[in-house]
């Protein structure tokens, strides 16, 4: 028998730690730019997400996209090198026109990894320097 929403609400305020509000809603799954809670009821998905594609819900050439990935790497640090990673970032460096790309899970981290100790000796053009003008 599936959980109904109250079960799931439970279960949920013993385990999560709740660092921000939700919604009373338990989504099940999604199609395009709809979703559907466990009751069945469609929802028109206006939120892109945190740190997650916009590209909709069970789109095609992402899912193969992502299952063809999973077959060979899911994850992998940046302390070690792959040819996905070296070929985003000569996409990202010819689009932006900056000298470096930096891949990084948080504003927080690429701060810590682009801030120079003297931040007066950073060169014009490197992604420090872009990121602190955004500050």
């Amino acid at each position: 028998m599936q959980e109904t929403d109250k079960d799931i609400f439970a279960k949920d305020a013993q385990d999560y730690l709740p660092v921000f509000n939700r919604y009373k809603i338990v989504l099940d799954h999604g199609e395009g730019a709809y979703l559907w809670d466990i009751n069945g009821k469609k929802y028109l998905d206006f939120l892109g997400g945190i740190a997650v594609n916009v590209l909709g819900h069970d789109y095609g050439p992402l899912v193969t996209a992502i299952s063809e990935q999973a077959k060979k790497l899911i994850h992998c640090s940046n302390l070690y090198y792959t040819q996905p990673q070296a070929d985003a970032a000569a996409k990202l460096v010819a689009l932006s026109g900056l000298d470096k790309a930096f891949f990084g899970n948080s504003r927080a981290s690429t701060r810590t990894r682009l801030t120079p100790r003297n931040p007066r000796s950073s060169r014009p053009g490197t992604a420090s320097t872009a990121a602190r003008s955004r500050r």
